[in-house]
């Protein structure tokens, strides 16, 4: 009778590790983009401290570890809410999907609100609460991605007719004048809608409306430039219009609008091919303004070369390459759409920033994912990536 007990108890112990290795093998987890995020997020702390101290003691009483501080604080918050997220199904975001879209549309106006509203560098774009700066721009940007993978899901097949396709095109609209006129961040106001825009092309069959209005804008964006051309530059020309005229020609605006851009190609020129090493930039000395920020990937290129600056590249597109994965096997529409909000994120601010060092744009400010200062961005990044690997778990190995 025992040695039947104990059959029966070693039966079930076999059958209670069969389930738990079937069990393991059924979840996925995507630990390669999970590497890529956390070397990213490392290597931007790194590059924060090389880039910023010599102006951080200047600025702040000789405390050079000043703006590492504060990245470092943004990142541990946004790691822990990047867990938290990660673990909450991604279906149970879907009852807010609207809540965050008015959420976006009254944060914003706060900016302008006296004891609230908190400026930097000539700009108005924070809300100051307590220790905590919030920048309703970033807010905007994931209640983007949750409102339209909520509202194309529930449309349905609606998306492939013309009067889906605009009413898509246009949810966003609203939000993004807002973000442009009220904080004055045009920037941000185009990544939204480039958000939105990558959305409805994934979810929509209509190819052609795409290709029409691709065309449309170019030409537009065309016809811009030429009429700016014909412009002759004067003080009290729009600020945007100057910035156009000294990407045309930035040694024309070398001590005005197109400063910043000469010290980035600067940086980035006398990086060579391997770099002068790491915290031995030169024009992180005061030269290159902001340079933790916007143009950190010039100092990226100048410390480490074009070999460091190739690097990042590189393991930037692994990770939209791990976003596409998670998309394409996600277990429903709108898991892969929140998947593909965040891809577009990611994709379009890293696209435009290198192409704003490089002179490829006209100078405007966005900041380079995970790498560049700002907790706001750091935070909101985390938690979207939270969100991804939300669904990711969601994802069975057989059906990969």
């Amino acid at each position: 009778m025992a040695g039947i007990r104990a059959e029966i108890r070693a039966g079930r112990r076999t059958q209670a590790r069969a389930e738990a290795r079937k069990k393991q093998a059924e979840n996925f987890f995507d630990y390669s983009m999970l590497f890529v995020v956390l070397f990213l997020l490392g290597f931007g702390l790194v590059m924060i401290y090389s880039t910023s101290s010599y102006s951080a003691a200047l600025q702040h009483e000789g405390d050079s570890a000043f703006f590492l501080k504060r990245q470092a604080m943004a990142t541990v918050i946004g790691l822990f809410a990047m867990i938290v997220v990660a673990n909450i199904p991604y279906h149970f975001w879907e009852r807010f999907a609207t809540l965050a879209y008015i959420g976006s549309a009254v944060l914003i106006p706060m900016v302008l609100v006296p004891g609230l509203k908190y400026s930097a560098n000539g700009a108005t774009r924070w809300i100051k609460v307590g220790p905590l700066t919030i920048q309703p721009a970033e807010v905007a940007k994931l209640g983007m991605i949750l409102f339209l993978a909520s509202l194309v899901c529930k449309m349905g097949k609606g998306i492939r007719t013309t009067k889906g396709f605009f009413t898509v095109l246009c949810v966003p609209l609203p939000i993004c004048l807002m973000i442009w006129k009220i904080t004055n961040n045009l920037s941000s106001a185009i990544i939204v809608f480039g958000i939105a825009v990558l959305m409805l092309f994934v979810s929509s069959p209509e190819y052609k409306k795409f290709i029409i209005l691709g065309a449309i804008g170019i030409a537009g964006v065309i016809a811009l430039i030429l009429l700016i051309r014909g412009i002759s530059a004067s003080e009290d020309m729009n600020f945007r219009f100057a910035r156009i005229l000294a990407w045309l020609d930035p040694e024309a605006y070398a001590n005005g609008k197109g400063f910043q851009t000469l010290q980035a190609l600067y940086a980035i020129g006398s990086g060579g091919i391997l770099g002068k090493g790491l915290g031995q930039s030169m024009q992180k000395l005061g030269f290159l303004p902001e340079a933790q920020n916007d143009m950190i990937f010039s100092i990226i290129c100048e410390e480490l070369g074009l070999f460091g600056g190739i690097a990042i590249i590189l393991m930037f597109l692994l990770l939209i390459w791990r976003f596409m994965v998670i998309a394409n096997n996600a277990s429903d529409l709108f898991g892969a759409l929140l998947v593909v909000g965040v891809m577009g994120h990611v994709a379009i601010q890293v696209i435009l920033n290198i192409a704003v060092v490089t002179n490829t744009i006209p100078n405007t400010g966005i900041s380079l994912p995970f790498i560049s200062y700002g907790g706001s961005a750091v935070l909101f990044l985390l938690i979207e990536i939270g969100l991804v690997l939300s669904v990711a778990r969601g994802i069975r190995l057989k059906d990969m």
